[in-house]
């Protein structure tokens, strides 16, 4: 009567089993992106083994400048660790309280939105990759720096949950355009537009400041030093247009949009 059981038992989880890993082939959406706001659980909750910070890179186009408010960014999470089937998951927080930040939208087959698009995983069309892309759009607001966190299964392709490696990773951490009220530099910033000199003037008692522009993209196009005696910087070799000139001196940070005519 008891094998009679246990047999009866292994019947009913075949199809269960089959089910749930056909279910998850397809991204589990879930907080399982190691992240502090998840409370670090990872894929190791339904595959076998111990997660690794390693063989994960997730790289971003937001400008060394900072995140632009409600704007759309590439952010793509690549898993060097092989495997045959493979699968992901991303979140973004915010570094002081681990909160959810921004949301995420799907480019292709291969990834999904889940968690109201707090999360984006990959789906059974992507679990034959190990690099996937997507968009991220930041908040409409000043939320602070924040950190996309990442999860990814290298799966050996048995269809079971045993004998897969789990890897974790994160990005740096990204500043929005804002600029710190602890460690604001006030300057003055003249004429503004201008055609061909600009004059800055430090408000405090600073004695001279790296001086560096980037254009509406964050890249940076142009940088000289100036002095509290010599304030000029020549910018007639600028291509008209909206840069942001970032002032910094004594640790501290200035950040102003200037018109080149």
């Amino acid at each position: 009567m008891k094998k009679n059981y246990i047999f009866k038992t292994i019947l009913f989880l075949i199809p269960f089993s089959a089910i749930l890993l056909l279910s998850y082939s397809s991204g589990n959406g879930s907080a399982l992106s190691g992240s502090p706001g998840d409370g670090g659980n990872n894929c190791t909750q339904c595959h076998s083994g111990t997660a690794n910070n390693s063989n994960i890179t997730i790289t971003t186009n937001i400008p060394v400048t900072g995140y632009h408010f409600n704007t759309v960014y590439d952010i793509t999470i690549t898993n060097s660790g092989g495997g045959s089937r493979n699968g992901f998951q991303v979140t973004a927080e915010k570094d002081n309280d681990n909160s959810k930040v921004g949301t995420f939208r799907s480019v292709d087959l291969a990834t999904q939105t889940a968690d109201n698009n707090k999360r984006i995983i990959h789906t059974s069309s992507g679990n034959g990759q190990n690099s996937w892309s997507f968009k991220w759009i930041s908040p409409s607001s000043e939320e602070g720096k924040i950190t996309f966190y990442g999860a990814s299964v290298s799966g050996n392709g048995n269809n079971q949950f045993t004998g897969d490696k789990v890897f974790l990773g994160k990005s740096n951490s990204n500043s929005s355009l804002s600029v710190d009220l602890v460690n604001k530099l006030d300057f003055e910033m003249f004429p503004n537009p201008s055609t061909d000199n600009l004059f800055i003037r430090f408000s405090d008692n600073e004695e001279n400041a790296m001086v560096t522009f980037y254009d509406y993209s964050g890249k940076k196009v142009y940088n000289r030093e100036v002095t509290r005696s010599n304030t000029k910087i020549n910018v007639s070799n600028l291509s008209s247009g909206v840069y942001f000139v970032k002032v910094i001196s004594d640790e501290k940070t200035g950040l102003k949009k200037f018109i080149k005519q």
